[in-house]
């Protein structure tokens, strides 16, 4: 079922915004254009500045210098109450001597001004529970859920009172591999549900790229790159973000005439300035070589991952690689065993990137 918000989705325009805390700067000229309606992702390692981005959209905190506009409105100084927006935390944030059903309409129910009549905060509050799969739980206390209904009863919440732009910050870094990665999927179908605009702060890049229809990625308080998952993965701007988004066999090495080495590992460079270097390439970039090409490696150890495999090997100069095989090449890949290997595709950037 769908519950759309009452208001339309905005676009959100952040504007060389600047923020310090004493003498730490944890955003240095940020700009960044979210679309109406769209799911972004803030990525970035801790201390990015992602999650003060997040509090800056959110209004819980101001910039030292820049603007943030919603839609045309400027609201870089508006307080959080005054943004329509929702917000869910990490760690839930739920009442504990309050119902679901009490929680999820409480933003209604602490409304001084435009408050609905009660049949229509328990209409809404049934709908959300139905949205958010716990239709029949609004009787329960937060004590009787598991990590993941108390997440989805923080979820209903923030989008029972019809905001304009959903935030969420780490929404399941306290869950379980097995409860994150369901809870990813039922965020996806909500958010296509409502067609809320929605920003999500996470350090997992298996989240970003899984859940969101562009991502931002964040490194020392500055925008990486931004794009859609697969021009993040795929194309990735800087040796930062090659490093950061997805996994890959990193070499350093040098670039002359388009072409990188680092001892037996050659790959193409092409648009690569001569000079040190250093290359990224995924282990599904490493393929066997045709008789008679490749460098040779003996392989260490086989680690089956279900329909794949992965292949820990060492060249003769001692430079461990990673490669991934389909599971019916695994038979013949013993430790021990002799691997010439070549190399369909790697990013290379200027040894000052790397």
């Amino acid at each position: 079922m769908s519950e759309p918000s009452d208001a339309p989705p905005m676009t959100i325009s952040i504007r060389a915004v600047e923020k310090r805390f004493g003498r730490y700067p944890a955003l240095n000229g940020v700009s960044l254009e979210i679309r109406h309606g769209e799911l972004l992702a803030l990525l970035g390692p801790s201390g990015s500045g992602k999650t003060t981005l997040l509090r800056l959209i959110a209004g819980l905190e101001f910039p030292d210098r820049g603007q943030v506009l919603f839609d045309r409105d400027e609201v870089t100084y508006l307080h959080a109450a005054a943004r329509q927006v929702g917000f869910v935390f990490q760690q839930y944030a739920l009442f504990k001597h309050m119902t679901v059903a009490r929680n999820v309409a409480f933003g209604l129910d602490v409304r001084r001004k435009n408050k609905p009549p009660r049949a229509e905060i328990t209409r809404r509050v049934d709908d959300l529970l139905k949205l958010v799969e716990l239709d029949g739980m609004g009787p329960r206390y937060p004590s009787q859920l598991s990590g993941g209904q108390r997440q989805r009863v923080a979820l209903a919440r923030a989008l029972a009172v019809s905001p304009r732009v959903l935030l969420l910050d780490e929404p399941f870094g306290a869950l379980d591999a097995t409860v994150r990665k369901s809870l990813r999927r039922e965020l996806r179908r909500i958010h296509d549900a409502t067609g809320v605009t929605t920003i999500f702060v996470t350090h997992d890049q298996e989240e970003a790229l899984e859940l969101a229809d562009r991502v931002a990625i964040l490194n020392h308080g500055r925008i990486e790159q931004i794009g859609t998952p697969a021009e993040v993965h795929d194309h990735p701007a800087s040796a930062f973000v090659c490093g950061f988004v997805g996994e890959a066999n990193r070499f350093e090495g040098k670039v002359a005439r388009g072409l990188f080495t680092a001892g037996p590992i050659t790959a193409p460079a092409m648009g690569v300035a001569d000079g040190a270097a250093v290359a990224f390439i995924r282990p599904h970039d490493l393929v066997i070589a045709a008789a008679g090409g490749g460098f040779e490696t003996h392989v260490a150890r086989v680690i089956p991952q279900g329909a794949t495999g992965r292949v820990e090997a060492e060249t003769a100069d001692g430079r461990w690689i990673e490669v991934d095989f389909a599971r019916d090449q695994l038979a013949s890949l013993a430790p021990g065993a002799v691997l010439k290997l070549s190399v369909k595709q790697a990013h290379v950037f200027p040894a000052t990137q790397g």
